[in-house]
């Protein structure tokens, strides 16, 4: 009763007071009970697009979207109603603030408790998909997820971003990689799922096969071709000539020029594909004790003159370096430029040869 006119006979009541009474005295109940790990039945009263506020009988309290269910939840209104019954547990109370902070997930069986048991290194696994910048989200059971990292969507590395070959709501196969119960974390892997690529390119171009491709790159250590199927192969710089002289080989490519190589490695483990131009002819330096043998006398061109001595070219790629010291049997301190110079003819004998 709040007002009561006697003469009029008339009595004010009020419900909403009543209640708010009964409210005051059941929460100065559960006040010495809200400790963390407690468990509650509560009402659902307010539903936001971050969580749920819920009564427990005189005190409101608050679940975070994320302590709705151990599964991913996008919006809260997928798992609870107004008016809904839940059975929660607290997690928090700040007395000061008078902030409750409940968990509904924490009620129900931690899933990621059996994830060891359940998934193993190599087992194959299905899930739908969920996608981020660095990969992609597989749920492979309610509350437990498996990360496919961008590098393990694809054996060439070309791959990108996970949306080139997945979509949200997809339902893939994938092979489990590792399992981190401690860190929530299950590493999955989409290539694995097929053949290695790689194995059979190593199969397909052993070594010494001759491929054709365009460059793709040219940089200060080498060239980039594609031989097709997504695979490209690095051919050094100190594997496009067997002329030493050359400092610049580079320049005879460009980008698109279609050119021959030699498959020198595969390597299946680093996925890295060695190729070769020089190696389309023979080492000019094969069986060169055979044809340039010791003691003979060979004639070639001189091609540089330095102070220790005279370079000179006895066939392409082949040259041979006459020493200060064995240039006159009288001895010289300085070679003048009066003795030799590029492009003399002059005939020596093979001395040494050091491969």
């Amino acid at each position: 009763i709040i007002e009561l006119k006697e003469g009029k006979k008339d009595v004010v009541v009020s419900r909403k007071l009543a209640l708010e009474e009964e409210r005051n005295k059941k929460r100065i109940e559960l006040l010495p009970r809200l400790k963390e790990g407690e468990k509650f039945l509560g009402r659902v009263k307010n539903i936001m697009d971050y969580g749920v506020f819920v009564d427990i009988g005189g005190i409101d309290g608050f679940v975070h979207v994320s302590d709705l269910s151990w599964a991913r939840v996008q919006d809260p209104k997928e798992l609870v109603t107004m008016g809904q019954e839940l059975h929660v547990v607290v997690l928090s109370y700040d007395r000061e603030k008078e902030k409750l902070s409940l968990s509904v997930k924490q009620t129900q069986k931690n899933p990621w408790d059996e994830v060891e048991k359940k998934y193993k290194s190599g087992d194959r696994v299905k899930g739908k998909v969920s996608l981020k910048d660095y990969g992609a989200f597989v749920e492979m059971e309610p509350g437990v997820e498996g990360m496919v990292h961008v590098s393990e969507l694809s054996w060439t590395g070309k791959i990108k971003k996970p949306s080139q070959v997945l979509k949200v709501g997809d339902t893939v196969e994938t092979v489990v990689l590792d399992v981190d119960k401690e860190k929530q974390r299950i590493s999955l892997g989409l290539k694995q799922v097929g053949p290695n690529p790689w194995d059979e390119l190593k199969n397909k171009y052993p070594e010494s096969t001759r491929v054709k491709g365009v460059i793709k790159n040219i940089t200060d250590f080498g060239i980039f071709v594609n031989i097709g199927e997504e695979f490209d192969g690095l051919i050094k710089i100190t594997d496009i000539s067997w002329d030493n002289k050359d400092k610049e080989p580079l320049k005879a490519y460009s980008v698109g020029q279609n050119v021959e190589a030699v498959v020198l490695d595969v390597d299946v483990n680093r996925q890295r594909l060695s190729l070769g131009i020089k190696q389309l002819t023979d080492d000019p330096w094969k069986d060169i004790n055979k044809r340039y043998p010791k003691g003979r006398i060979v004639e070639g061109t001189v091609t540089r003159v330095a102070d220790f001595g005279v370079f000179v070219e006895l066939e392409p790629s082949i040259e041979g370096l006459i020493h200060i010291s064995e240039i006159s049997e009288e001895k010289i301190k300085k070679i003048g430029h009066d003795m030799f110079k590029p492009g003399d003819k002059v005939s020596s004998l093979i001395k040494n040869i050091e491969l």
